[in-house]
């Protein structure tokens, strides 16, 4: 449904040339709205307009993009479209390229002008891109490069090399997402001595950093000992997230370097060991963790002790607890209910490829009524409603097996009865991973 101010809106910007010429006659309360329909409806034009004459310090792609009191559609769980972001970054561009007395004498900058372009939050799963669509990694790409280009005052062009990190600004960057890269323990050494240089740099997202224990090599430990010297540097870092990284008995190493608790930790496919949970159950990032990932990590055997310690240290804390392919079968997570409930303030929680059982899902489902602040329950198909299931079954069987759809149809009403059994009609319980963005840390 969307209001009336919403259709307005939209009809405002059918003629967009008419519609650019009335911005600066506009109360400036209306951009909010302006921007989300304009990019709904890639309105191309008047999104640059916007862009160049944005009236407020703050354009976050996260406040606008989601759902409004106007429109109940959230963009931030879309893809982003080429046309609406390449129009963001030409409106960029051009306020770039204001010059600051010009820029006062126009009325919608007189008074604020913009400092922080939050691009944080959009959906990019990991899926196969649409040719339509942008990644984020290509929208941070055009955002450097427009950025870059205007220090050096020269137009942005897309196929413009990258260069060094030293040009940007190192006061303002907050996050370096260097995930889905292949530049291994040796490049990243490099790297990072330059990325530490941004004082307030609050998120760190990198992949494939090895320092496994257990096949050391001399060139490989001096690569580690080096990274971990750089980590030290870093002053602000509140979220780290390190997956796919073989940091066996290397966890306590790798956060003892660190001069802040982080809040947020993703350490997804990462081979811990029940020492490393036993050193963050202790450490003092546990007591201040938001979010945390442990996906990947079995978590069925030793390791289920240190990890059950390791919640009970962030119950206070933890908003999202992401167990993908933890291998948590019943008899796990039933052991680990009583600890789990205590994690009152939890809002979303992973489990999708675990061997759990309906009975399992049941138990978990019903406990979880003491966690009133829960929203999202992210499960696997029961284990009940695959055919001839070895066992215990790999994480491989579980995604790519077939399952009785008539089993698990029976199984999606027996719960949705149990919720609005319990009152809890508004918490999503869902197989879809894919279909929920997972949760920004700069919007826990």
């Amino acid at each position: 449904m969307h209001t009336l101010v919403f259709l307005s809106t939209r009809q405002v910007l059918q003629c967009q040339s008419a519609a650019c010429q009335a911005l600066p006659l506009l109360p400036r309360e209306l951009f909010p709205l302006l921007f989300k329909v304009a990019f709904m409806d890639k309105k191309t034009i008047v999104l640059r307009e916007l862009v160049h004459t944005w009236p407020f310090p703050l354009l976050s792609f996260q406040q606008l993009l989601q759902e409004c009191a106007h429109c109940s559609r959230a963009l931030l769980q879309e893809r982003p479209s080429t046309e609406s972001m390449q129009a963001v970054i030409l409106g960029l561009t051009a306020r770039l390229h204001t010059p600051e007395t010009e820029a006062g004498t126009q009325p919608l900058c007189r008074k604020h002008a913009l400092r922080v372009l939050d691009m944080t939050g959009l959906l990019d799963d990991g899926v196969e891109q649409d040719p339509g669509t942008m990644s984020m990694w290509d929208c941070t790409a055009a955002v450097a490069r427009t950025c870059i280009a205007q220090q050096q005052g020269r137009t942005a062009e897309p196929g413009l090399a990258p260069v060094p990190v030293e040009l940007l600004d190192a006061g303002c960057l907050r996050r370096v997402d260097l995930r889905f890269n292949n530049l291994g323990l040796r490049g990243l050494s490099v790297i990072i001595p330059h990325v530490a240089r941004f004082q307030h740099l609050a998120s760190l997202r990198l992949h494939y950093v090895h320092g496994d224990s257990r096949q050391p090599s001399v060139d490989g430990e001096d690569n580690f000992r080096y990274f971990l010297a750089q980590m030290g540097r870093f002053t602000c870092l509140r979220e780290l997230s390190m997956g796919s990284s073989l940091l066996s008995g290397r966890l306590d190493q790798l956060l003892s370097t660190l001069q802040s608790p982080l809040e947020s930790l993703e350490l997804a496919f990462c081979a811990l060991l029940p020492e490393d949970l036993r050193f963050l159950a202790r450490s003092p990032h546990a007591v201040h963790l938001k979010k945390l990932d442990l996906s990947g990590n079995d978590l069925s055997g030793s390791q289920l002790e240190p990890f059950q310690g390791l919640l009970q240290a962030a119950a206070a804390t933890l908003l999202h607890l992401e167990l993908t392919e933890c291998q948590l079968a019943d008899t796990q997570l039933l052991a680990t209910l009583p600890v789990l409930t205590r994690c009152t303030n939890l809002r979303y929680l992973g489990l999708y490829g675990n061997p759990l059982s309906m009975a399992g899902l049941k138990e978990l489902l019903r406990d979880s009524v003491a966690q009133a602040e829960l929203r999202t329950v992210v499960h696997p198909f029961p284990v009940d409603c695959y055919e001839g299931l070895p066992w215990p079954p790999p994480a491989s069987v579980l995604l790519e097996a077939s399952i009785n759809e008539e089993k698990f149809a029976r199984v999606e009403a027996e719960l949705h009865q149990l919720l609005l059994a319990s009152g809890r009609a508004h918490v999503l319980w869902t197989t879809d991973i894919y279909g929920r963005l997972a949760a920004d840390y700069f919007s826990l």
